[in-house]
């Protein structure tokens, strides 16, 4: 039996100097040609991991991500507003609700497909992803320290979320475009894929 992938992507870099653009309400502001760069960078990452449907937020910063990576990884872009960043008034519980109810849409869909499947939002949703899949408390922390806005994975990174023959997940942060590595913090830049 063929196990479930499931890529869960956080959107390239946007620009965070739009203050004029409110940041969780659409479009949201723009990527900058740096998050250009990765979103390509994700797309060579998810066309080597075979990936044939992505599914994207409705914020610019992440339709656009989605966009640039499926042209590379020749796989359709759908948007899916129940993906959508943090809301104002937002509990965490709420959003941790509507990311698992995609999941589950995910899970249905991606066992009748031909192969994997991406996921393009945003590194609050993903974070509260990561915890209902089982995401170590401790492993979480350290990357919440490491990456910007205490986010669980850079711009344009790549969780790789995959069935394990017990029925639960292997978690693995998978790739991270070369803009968001430096030497000095000692991760590979723009990771190969496994094979899926």
């Amino acid at each position: 039996m063929t196990k479930t992938v499931i890529f869960l992507v956080r959107h390239a870099t946007p620009d965070w100097t739009r203050t004029d653009i409110p940041y969780e309400i659409p479009p949201g502001p723009p990527l900058t040609e740096i998050g250009k760069a990765e979103a390509r960078q994700v797309g060579e990452y998810l066309r080597r991991a075979g990936v044939t449907q992505i599914y994207a937020s409705p914020l610019e910063r992440a339709r656009h991500t989605a966009e640039l990576a499926g042209q590379i990884a020749n796989a359709p872009v759908q948007v899916v507003d129940i993906i959508q960043e943090w809301q104002r008034g937002e509990s965490e519980e709420d959003v941790a609700a509507r990311m698992w109810a995609f999941w589950q849409t995910l899970l249905d869909r991606s066992r009748n497909s031909t192969g994997p499947v991406a996921l393009v939002s945003h590194g609050g949703p993903i974070r509260l992803q990561l915890e209902k899949l089982g995401l170590d408390g401790l492993e979480m922390e350290r990357l919440r320290d490491r990456f910007d806005h205490r986010n669980p994975l850079p711009p344009a990174g790549v969780w790789k979320v995959q069935e394990t023959d017990e029925g639960g997940w292997s978690l693995r942060l998978d790739f991270i475009p070369v803009a968001a590595s430096t030497p000095a913090d000692g991760v590979e830049e723009a990771q190969d894929a496994p094979a899926a």
